[in-house]
């Protein structure tokens, strides 16, 4: 018999991955603030449970995959959290991106109380969640990452151990600055070519097989392209992970002059209202700034 499984929160991202542990067959309690989003995952074979504590105290490990720091502390430590729930051995993995700091702490709160945790983020964005193609970037105790592989393949393909409380968060946090970073830098290049005359199909299929190649492009300019910007990560979620990994950086003494100004542009993007758009649609701040028509131009 698989291990009983706790997942929390069961949004864009959570929800298909919830749904290929169950595929995986392993037994699946979830929980989530909108009851409505679990409606799913309990046709599917999963459990339902009504806070973080009940869902703890039915699992033997429980997954937290909210949207920030705050939540993340809340389901995990607050009133009704995993913390008041879980027994002895329980094992918390914290899907979530938040403050590597803030997770070392919440490490060391659950330990004291016998509870293991790993803070183990994901990359690949909604569409690679469904195709339970996501990377697993994990930082805490080896042996509890070992015990949970089986979580990991069911939801990805590979997963990376970096080492200790944290690191799992700083390498994410990383990843996600080197993207943003990016899509700035792409966007401002497709409107120089916009302003230009050139296609975005025909900037698409240059940059595809030429040195300015990257995920950015595979993910953005289609989108762009389409006019599609339903969330995978939104403008507010990119905003939250640049201020994350700024202020890490902070402590560090390291300067993070890229990032920081990439974080400006997506809150002139928050201040136009975009915020719970794809983070793709900053687009559309360049294109009122430069007085020029990127999105849905072929």
């Amino acid at each position: 018999m698989s291990v009983r499984t706790g997942f929390i929160g069961v949004g864009a991202m959570g929800s298909p991955m919830a749904l290929n542990i169950l595929k995986a067959g392993i037994p699946l309690i979830v929980h989530d603030v909108d009851e409505d989003k679990t409606i799913e995952h309990e046709k599917a074979g999963a459990e339902v449970l009504y806070s973080p504590m009940e869902v703890a105290n039915a699992s033997d490990r429980t997954i937290c995959l909210v949207e920030t720091t705050r939540q993340a502390e809340e389901v995990i430590c607050g009133e009704r959290g995993i913390i008041h729930g879980a027994k002895p051995g329980h094992i918390v993995i914290c899907m979530s991106t938040i403050d590597p700091t803030v997770a070392k702490r919440i490490a060391s709160d659950l330990l004291l109380q016998e509870i293991l945790m790993l803070d183990a983020p994901v990359s690949g964005g909604t569409a690679r969640a469904q195709a339970a193609d996501l990377t697993v970037i994990a930082g805490g105790d080896e042996k509890v990452f070992n015990q949970c592989k089986d979580i990991f393949e069911a939801i990805g393909k590979d997963a990376f151990y970096i080492g200790d409380h944290g690191q799992g968060l700083v390498m994410k946090l990383i990843n996600n600055m080197l993207g943003i970073t990016n899509t700035i830098t792409l966007i401002e290049g497709l409107t120089i070519g916009a302003k230009s005359g050139i296609g975005l199909q025909t900037m698409l299929d240059v940059l595809r097989k030429s040195s300015g190649a990257s995920a950015a492009v595979e993910l953005r300019v289609p989108r762009i392209i389409d006019g599609d910007f339903k969330p995978g990560g939104t403008v507010d979620i990119v905003y939250k992970d640049q201020e994350l990994i700024t202020n890490y950086a902070k402590q560090l003494g390291v300067p993070t002059l890229m990032a920081n100004v990439s974080q400006q542009v997506y809150q002139m993007a928050r201040t136009a209202g975009l915020n719970k758009e794809d983070s793709s649609a900053v687009v559309k701040i360049y294109e009122n700034l430069a007085d020029v028509r990127v999105v849905g131009r072929k």
